[in-house]
């Protein structure tokens, strides 16, 4: 796998981290944050596949474009579109003020990202 390929990898299993831990809180659990990392999660995963099949990207959060790059070289993931779109929506909006996650919301962006971050996983060889 490639070096780069490896820090994306690193990087999305510390959002998933993040994730989990902040999932199990049961003072004040962070719902928006849950959210956020669930989708930061599956972003770098799809940036780790497009690096390792060298296809470029630019700077962008929107995970259905991302999906629309890596198609070709993941055609199954497509089945993952609607829970990327879900996700695609808690990347900046949640993080300000305006909008706020309920808990409902945090427990499905969660069972979304650990669906794809599987399927992501077995696709770039590593242990689900």
């Amino acid at each position: 796998m490639k070096p780069i390929t490896l820090e994306w990898v690193a990087k999305a299993e510390g959002d998933f981290a993040m994730l989990e831990r902040e999932s199990r809180a049961r003072k004040n659990p962070n719902y928006d944050g849950i959210c956020f990392h669930a989708q930061q999660c599956a972003e770098k995963y799809i940036k780790a596949r497009l690096c390792e099949a060298g296809i470029e990207f630019k700077k962008i959060h929107d995970l259905v474009s991302l999906l629309d790059k890596v198609r070709g070289v993941e055609p199954m993931w497509e089945t993952f579109r609607q829970h990327l779109a879900y996700l695609s929506g808690f990347a900046v909006s949640f993080r300000y003020p305006g909008e706020s996650a309920d808990k409902t919301m945090a427990l499905d962006a969660r069972k979304r990202c650990r669906l794809f971050r599987r399927a992501a996983r077995e696709a770039l060889g590593l242990k689900p």
